[in-house]
């Protein structure tokens, strides 16, 4: 059964973090496009340099995030948490971790409306705008947030390392993918950045690092 401690834990743990970064990325992106920030020369000179292989690895790059491969991998994520460790918390992490930024992406996005960058797009741009990268956002969800589960049990410094090096990787190979193929400005893909970062720490502290709780007679204990 669900308990009111859990409505009122979780309302605090989550859905009031996730209305103040809401609010705080509307109200970025309205300072953004206040004024100008001159970061159209950076995707003009990227634009300028293309190569046939950098048009092909980066379009690579950009699909590490897009929408059906993020949703199919988080999916065969969960599932595979879920068998190999037999508990809920880590594959419930994940989850929220992804679909937070995911939520407040499309809950700003229009609201913000900002023009896409004023070069040649290599791909077909979305219909949400360009403020922030809803990519990048996802990116960090979901590769940092599987990084941090495997990371806490993986056996040797090492191990731990190369997890967070690939997932760290694939991040900066998805932001740079989006600028290169002219459909994110700088700020936009920073946002991203922080975004992602935001509601990983927000789900890591709500969930993964929330007190195990043992059940009274006849109460069901939360996610282990």
């Amino acid at each position: 059964m669900i308990r009111s401690e859990d409505v009122r834990y979780y309302a605090l743990s989550i859905l009031m973090p996730m209305l103040l970064l809401a609010a705080t990325t509307y109200g970025a992106g309205m300072l953004v496009m206040g004024r100008p920030t001159g970061e159209a020369a950076v995707n003009r000179a990227l634009a300028a340099g293309r190569t046939s292989l950098g048009n092909t690895l980066t379009d690579l790059g950009s699909s590490l995030s897009d929408t059906p491969y993020i949703v199919a991998l988080t999916v065969a994520a969960v599932i595979a948490l879920r068998l190999r460790h037999g508990a809920w918390r880590e594959p419930i992490f994940l989850i929220a971790a992804v679909w937070s930024q995911s939520l407040i992406f499309l809950a700003t996005t229009e609201l913000v409306g900002r023009h896409r960058p004023p070069v040649r797009h290599l791909d077909e741009a979305p219909p949400t705008s360009s403020f922030p990268s809803g990519h990048v956002s996802a990116a960090v969800a979901f590769y940092c947030g599987l990084a941090l589960i495997l990371a806490t049990r993986a056996r040797g410094r090492p191990a731990r390392v190369a997890i967070w090096v690939l997932a760290v990787a694939a991040v900066l190979v998805v932001s740079f993918s989006r600028l290169y193929r002219g459909l994110h400005f700088v700020t936009d893909v920073v946002w991203g950045l922080l975004l992602g970062a935001g509601c990983l720490v927000m789900a890591a502290r709500a969930i993964l690092h929330r007190p195990r709780v043992t059940a009274e007679p006849g109460v069901t204990a939360g996610p282990r």
